[in-house]
């Protein structure tokens, strides 16, 4: 029981063992992080694996050194971009049985309003749930159960993967190494949380404004 709960906490808080890690096995590093970033992103019984946090632990090392950035750049942006693919499959092959009503507990009502939702709206939604942790990891998910179109989801995919790895990345790579960051490294990361949340704040607030408008604009032309 206590080497589970020790290896849980070793997945919980990879990048607070990354430096001991690179220590241990050099260049595998770059596999160890490749995996975690496919299945924080790929797997949706894994959303609680570090995403932002890890991305930006490995660039504060890659500034220092240990890890070559631009081969990092590259893997991981496969990597995520990978994951959210083969957990749209995943979701396109469980969906397509919702659809016929094959799946108890899935509504198939939900899954049509879904597939309007994404089909209006899939673009930023793929794109701006790269930046939520959880949410990222169900977004390609509900994308597939919704049947989007794959070169639509695709296109998305490859944008907002690219565009979250580098982000984070590059800000680890630029100023993990700043004392001050070095110092409150925890209080760091709940900030770049916090902060990569907003976007889809933002646009689920003028989402609803616009869902509370459009009856008083309607009623206004009748």
């Amino acid at each position: 029981m206590e080497v589970i709960q020790q290896l849980i906490d070793f997945i919980l808080h990879f990048d607070e063992y990354l430096a001991q890690v690179i220590a241990q096995y050099g260049a595998w590093t770059m596999a160890f992080l490749f995996l975690i970033i496919f299945m924080e992103t790929g797997l949706v019984v894994t959303p609680f694996l570090p995403g932002d946090s890890l991305l930006f632990a490995a660039g504060a090392f890659a500034a220092r050194g240990a890890l070559n950035i631009w081969a990092l750049f590259i893997l991981l942006s496969i990597a995520a971009v990978l994951g959210d693919t083969v957990n749209y499959w995943i979701g396109h092959k469980v969906g397509a049985k919702a659809y016929r009503g094959e799946v108890r507990w899935i509504k198939k009502d939900y899954m049509v309003r879904t597939h309007e939702f994404f089909e209006k709206h899939g673009g930023k939604t793929i794109f701006l749930a790269r930046f939520v942790p959880i949410v990222r990891t169900f977004a390609p998910f509900v994308a597939g159960s919704s049947q989007m179109s794959y070169s639509f989801f695709l296109r998305w995919n490859v944008i907002g993967g690219i565009t979250w790895v580098a982000i984070f990345l590059f800000l680890g790579y630029f100023f993990g190494n700043i004392p001050f960051v070095q110092e409150h490294f925890e209080w760091v990361i709940v900030a770049i949380v916090l902060i990569s949340v907003l976007p889809a704040v933002f646009e689920g607030v003028r989402a609803r404004r616009e869902t509370r408008n459009k009856p008083a604009a309607e009623e206004t032309t009748v």
